[in-house]
């Protein structure tokens, strides 16, 4: 029986992964207030708004597959969600400066009779960054809908000197490592 994926998520990031490796999906997004998860573990804290957000999207058929995933960002023993406005960018970004930070992304595969949970650890190293740079920066759409307030397959690319782990992971999906997990679940990448 061939099953369907479905993404719970409405990132587009997150999408357009799976539409690289060609694996067919819905979209169904949870409905969840993630300032109900309190920890300040980074890697707690993803593990549990993946779980989350996987008891919030129902399998409605016995063939639906339910994908969730939640990234953030961390730094010296604090979490950077999503920047609310241009001040807080500001402070995440030039936090992040001549720095190593790391990515955690939380992801869950759930079916009616099996489910896993894992997590992804990317670490990223910036370049120093001038005031300049970082308000040339914060002034574009870029950093506002992304965990630690930058896109590194974006505007953001300038800032990184290198990364140690998985890109994709800093992208939002670690897609290797999903696209291996959810041969478990007979999700398959489709023949073009």
């Amino acid at each position: 029986m061939s099953k369907q994926l479905i993404l719970a998520s409405s990132s587009p990031r997150r999408q357009g992964l799976l539409e690289q490796v060609n694996i067919p999906f819905s979209i169904r997004k949870p409905d969840i207030d993630e300032s109900q998860i309190k920890t300040n573990d980074p890697y707690e804290k993803v593990k549990q708004l993946a779980i989350r957000k996987a008891q919030e999207v129902q399998i409605e058929t016995e063939d639906e597959v339910i994908l969730t995933a939640d990234t953030v960002v961390s730094y010296n023993q604090t979490i950077f969600e999503k920047p609310k406005n241009k001040e807080e960018a500001y402070k995440m970004i030039a936090s992040l400066s001549g720095e190593i930070h790391e990515v955690f992304t939380g992801f869950m595969i759930k079916s009616l009779d099996n489910e896993v949970v894992f997590v992804e650890r990317t670490k990223v190293e910036f370049w120093p960054l001038s005031s300049d740079e970082i308000n040339w920066y914060i002034s574009t759409k870029d950093p506002y809908d992304k965990a630690g307030a930058y896109g590194i397959q974006s505007y953001g690319a300038m800032f990184v000197k290198q990364i140690f782990g998985d890109y994709y992971n800093v992208v939002g999906l670690p897609i290797s490592r999903v696209v291996r997990e959810l041969r478990n679940f007979s999700i398959y990448p489709k023949n073009s």
